[in-house]
């Protein structure tokens, strides 16, 4: 019975956290990582790896990867408030409060997720939650909600808890500096990256492209690195092989919906789609490309219900080329945010990827060959058939259509990894999708 009464009493909390950074430094995964070591020396049972929850990137009012994070603990029922009042503290004392749209969020739900919350959760991938409607769906599941300034992160705290990730998902190990560092050019060995993606890849994604190494930011934030791939063991592997020449503060092993397209899932026609979705449309280009000045390509594309401007622009890379071969009649499925029109541009679809659905027909028509010499014949006049320039004979022929082969085929186009979005879902991944038991490794974080 006693046994029985001490399970009685843990209790079951949900803790999101969002937008404590800032363009000039933070980091809410920091926060977390903080967080996941002082729990750790506690009496709190992790339920779950810290979750890392990418929102929907095509918000205005974003920072950087518009990343909300969530823990999911067991407590005993007599230190609740001794953890929620630890949060509060250390948001108080990490986030970049004095900056100017910082506005945290902390919320504390207790026991299993409402589905009302799951349902503002999957909202908040694809389009934009007004904080109003935040706050009425917190009151609602009866959660516990702490604005710092504008309080706009309590939108993306709540969407972390309300992820639960019971579908597709990725890993991401995040290695941290030492505060002393923080804004300083980041000492890594890139040979060491290199040898750790051919070692580890395609359990590993997006870590290099071409030269360019990706698991470095370039912001004043705390990260150091951070390597994603489709397990935790894989990380580990991957954390050891790189080598650093500078101190590792801590790291932390997140569960996320990087690498899933979680913001892609809505299809739309062109007349509902509004500024700032994530949104897929199917339809036919209905025009030309034009490629404008500094490399950017736009072309149209119409469904049933209107006609949409679609962008690649020139970090894009190679992808905008594939674009530019679109033909009017083409048939395809454009993934991306819709931005806003402005008084140079209509309302644009900006290019995340493109499914080519069904090429259309090139045709060129040809002058019959010479029956007698083989040479190209050419018109002998309105109704008098042809006549061979090399031999001189005349005849009657039809002329012969031609279909001409086209530098692009039926297939997904994606930017190359330097211009995907943190949710994209790579091509190492397309025919990939993780849904085994979550089971915490050891060690998933240090210290």
């Amino acid at each position: 019975m006693g046994k029985k009464l001490g399970v009685q009493s843990m209790i079951t909390l949900n803790v999101g956290l969002d937008d404590t950074d800032s363009p000039r430094g933070g980091c809410t995964t920091y926060l977390c990582a903080v967080l996941v070591e002082f729990f750790s020396k506690l009496e709190v049972k992790f339920k779950d790896y810290p979750l890392l929850i990418r929102l929907n990137p095509n918000v205005p009012f974003k920072t950087r990867g518009n990343g909300a994070v969530c823990l999911r603990l067991e407590v005993k029922k007599e230190a609740v408030d001794v953890v929620k009042e630890l949060v509060l503290k250390e948001v108080t004392r990490l986030a970049d409060l004095s900056s100017l749209g910082t506005d945290p969020g902390v919320v504390f739900l207790h026991g299993a997720i409402p589905a009302e919350l799951k349902k503002l959760s999957e909202k908040a991938m694809y389009d934009v939650v007004d904080l109003k409607e935040a706050l009425r769906v917190a009151e609602e599941c009866g959660a516990e909600v702490y604005a710092f300034k504008e309080g706009r992160g309590i939108v993306g705290a709540l969407a972390a808890i309300g992820e639960t990730l019971d579908g597709d998902h990725t890993y991401e190990l995040i290695a941290y500096r030492v505060p002393e560092n923080w804004g300083r050019p980041r000492k890594i060995d890139v040979e060491s990256v290199r040898e750790m993606d051919r070692l580890t890849s395609p359990d590993t994604f997006n870590n290099i492209d071409d030269e360019r190494i990706l698991i470095t930011p370039h912001g004043p934030d705390p990260v150091l690195y951070g390597i994603r791939g489709e397990s935790p063991e894989v990380l580990l592997k991957a954390h050891r092989l790189v080598k650093v020449y500078e101190p590792i503060e801590r790291w932390v092993i997140f569960r996320s919906n990087q690498g899933t397209d979680a913001h892609l899932r809505v299809k739309c026609n062109v007349s509902d789609a509004h500024p700032y979705m994530s949104v897929v449309i199917e339809g036919v280009v209905s025009s030309k490309p034009i490629v404008a000045q500094g490399g950017h390509v736009f072309v149209k594309v119409r469904d049933n219900t209107g006609e949409i401007n679609c962008a690649a622009y020139e970090p894009t890379g190679d992808f905008r080329w594939v674009i530019a071969d679109l033909i009017p009649g083409d048939v395809v499925r454009a993934y991306g945010g819709i931005r806003p029109p402005s008084s140079s541009y209509p309302k644009t679809l900006n290019l995340e990827k493109i499914e080519i659905i069904k090429l259309a027909p090139t045709l060129k028509v040809h002058n019959p060959a010479c029956p007698s010499c083989g040479k190209r014949a050419s018109s002998a006049g309105r109704g008098q058939g042809f006549k061979c320039k090399k031999c001189g004979k005349k005849f009657f022929a039809e002329k012969t259509i031609v279909t001409l082969s086209r530098n692009i085929i039926e297939s997904i186009y994606i930017p190359p990894p330097r211009a995907q979005r943190h949710l994209t879902r790579p091509y190492s991944r397309l025919d990939r999708k993780n849904t085994f038991p979550i089971k915490l490794l050891e060690p998933w974080h240090f210290p």
